[in-house]
């Protein structure tokens, strides 16, 4: 959490809509803990701009693992990420990570999804 701002903003992929610093370290550590080993991360596209002391960032990015359960995860999100430069550092302000959902009425996560 040393890479965010004091107050960032968090819309990610587990409920509510959206967290604070506080929900989002609590919620990275349930995550983290549901796995067995290494978690797999990798960021692919990335494009970023920056003007002044503000930028921003988008990527599709690869998370893998194996759960505690024996279960493998191999999955595809959505990042953009909104970055301030405070006192020298770039620290991000604003994190959003999706993913696409179906629009067949079943409202099921697209988790199948490969770039």
């Amino acid at each position: 959490m040393s890479d965010y701002t004091p107050d960032p903003l968090f819309f990610d992929l587990a409920p509510p809509l959206q967290h604070d610093r506080k929900g989002t370290r609590k919620g990275l550590k349930e995550w983290v803990s549901t796995f067995r080993g290494p978690i797999g991360y990798e960021i692919r596209d990335l494009q970023i701009t920056c003007r002044g002391d503000v930028a921003f960032s988008h990527s599709l990015n690869r998370l893998s693992g194996t759960r505690t359960s024996g279960e493998t995860t191999d999955v595809w999100v959505r990042a953009t990420m909104c970055f301030r430069k405070l006192g020298g550092k770039w620290l991000i302000a604003y994190e959003q990570v999706s993913v696409p959902f179906y629009m067949d009425g079943s409202g099921r996560a697209s988790l199948d999804l490969k770039p």
